[in-house]
């Protein structure tokens, strides 16, 4: 039995590090789009294209209330679903646990249904992101509340679900840079062709994961 259970432990093991290997380097690449904002000023990158909004208090604020507390969130993954961080250090797990909810539930999430409002892409666009800001919070709630009556395998696959419509960020920027590179839509045709897709195949792939009983088993010991 160890002779046969080693290949596998090695596999997962390699595949663990692979995905915090991954959601380290693109905190990293979104912590360097996020840092020129903290200049203050408003009429840089993704800002340039609201300048005909830039001028609504509300919509400033929440696009500030939206981006830092996002970083942190996104961060999260990299002890949120390790099993050995669940097992190991388990203090650690429930106050980056904490910090992740209430950054979604009081800041990322509201903020973010505001700013949907307002979106780059036309209707089409707005109403997927009206939809996955609202799905985030839900989600994330959902998570929230699991925890609180102690059900833990509900809480762990809720909060796959809310950290795969998290990494939306990441697969829309993507999404985006791969069209550019070998497409020749215009920015917002582009925009409006993966507004959608950049969340709902993640969260395709989060429900596909939370089918997988082993796989769910390895990372909630359960």
């Amino acid at each position: 039995m160890p002779a046969k259970t080693l290949p596998i432990r090695l596999i997962q093991g390699s595949l663990a590090a692979l995905g915090l290997s991954a959601i380290a380097f693109f905190t990293w690449v979104m912590a360097t789009i996020i840092w020129p904002y903290t200049s203050g000023a408003l009429d840089i990158d993704f800002l340039q294209t609201k300048q005909h909004i830039i001028h609504l208090l509300r919509y400033r604020l929440a696009f500030y209330i939206h981006i830092f507390p996002a970083l942190l969130v996104l961060a999260a993954g990299l002890t949120q679903f390790s099993g050995a961080v669940l097992r190991r250090a388990p203090g650690l797990h429930r106050w980056v646990g904490r910090l992740y909810v209430w950054s979604i539930l009081v800041c990322c999430g509201p903020a973010g249904l505001l700013m949907a409002w307002y979106a780059n892409g036309g209707p089409l666009a707005q109403a997927s992101f009206l939809l996955l800001s609202g799905l985030w919070w839900w989600v994330t709630w959902r998570a929230y509340r699991a925890i609180r009556v102690g059900d833990i395998r509900a809480h762990g696959a809720w909060m796959i679900r809310s950290y795969a419509l998290t990494l939306s960020a990441i697969t829309l920027r993507l999404m985006q840079f791969g069209l550019a590179m070998y497409s020749s839509l215009d920015p917002e045709t582009a925009y409006r062709l993966v507004a959608w897709p950049s969340w709902v195949l993640n969260l395709l792939v989060a429900e596909w994961l939370l089918r997988r009983t082993a796989w769910f088993a390895w990372i909630y010991g359960r």
